[in-house]
């Protein structure tokens, strides 16, 4: 039967992951602690928002969690201890792709960390737990679903053997395999087929039902070796020969864009198995 191995957490949107063995699932999301994914997002001083597709060192910005707040740490510089809750937030309007939303200035010794362990002038924000950002109604059959700082939806799930999959064809062109944090999910399943996620109707489990609702379109973001931030081989040559999709425009696709149908609160946990029901 299909199990759950893996679970991930990405605090701040583009910077390193935390690998969990449980997490509470939220309508917008993961959830560990206090802390939610993506609830955290890096700015440029005009307030667009910033990624690995411009600065692939954010990978190397990682995050550490406890019951205080964040704990951040990157290469040549002095770790930054940043609480849940600020004792004073600033307002700031910032963009996300199509979205314009109110967030929370993480304030300016914040800001100069950032700066300088990405070389460029930015600031952190914190989603503003009374601003509201909807996933596209397009996908979601009309259903209203909260994302946070995501790209656009609050789940991504992906399987094992479509990594295989891949890993197997880079290995006959005599390129080197790509671990999964290349393709940055938050839940990983195993004893499907591959890209099985891209018929499933439902996955279940006795109090959780979520639904894919998206192939996701792949970015560079996969050609940055997660453990040094530098682009390295890019997997999209050989995913766009059998991966480009027509529902999303011929985009090239890996992963399925994910929403909680059921189980708001309920606990996720890793080696937990999960039913599948296809589409068909």
């Amino acid at each position: 039967m299909p199990t759950i191995t893996a679970l991930i957490i990405y605090p701040i949107k583009s910077c390193a992951g935390i690998a969990l063995t449980e997490a509470t699932l939220t309508s917008a999301g993961l959830r560990t602690q206090q802390a939610n994914d993506r609830e955290w997002m890096v700015v440029d001083l005009a307030g667009q928002f910033l990624t690995q597709r411009q600065i692939p060192q954010m990978a190397l910005i990682v995050p550490h969690l406890d019951s205080q707040g964040l704990h951040l740490t990157a290469p040549g510089m002095p770790i930054l201890d940043m609480p849940f809750v600020f004792p004073t937030w600033t307002p700031a309007l910032v963009k996300v792709w199509d979205d314009n939303v109110i967030a929370q200035d993480c304030g300016d010794v914040t800001a100069e960390w950032f700066s300088t362990a990405l070389n460029v002038p930015c600031r952190l924000v914190h989603f503003d737990p009374h601003s509201q950002r909807m996933a596209s109604k397009k996908w979601t059959a009309g259903r209203a679903v909260p994302t946070l700082f995501s790209d656009g939806y609050p789940i991504l799930m992906t399987s094992q053997a479509s990594l295989d999959d891949l890993n197997k064809k880079l290995h006959a062109q005599g390129r080197a395999t790509l671990p999964m944090n290349r393709f940055r999910p938050n839940i990983v399943i195993d004893g499907v087929e591959a890209f099985e996620e891209d018929y499933a109707e439902t996955l279940s489990t006795e109090k959780i039902r979520l639904q894919p609702v998206k192939p996701c379109p792949r970015c560079p973001i996969p050609s940055i070796d997660q453990a040094t931030g530098k682009p390295g081989p890019d997997p999209l040559d050989i995913l766009q020969s059998y991966r480009i999709n027509p529902k999303v425009d011929g985009g090239i696709t890996f992963g399925m864009n994910t929403i909680l149908l059921e189980g708001e609160g309920e606990i996720l946990r890793v080696g937990e198995e999960i039913e599948i029901t296809l589409a068909f």
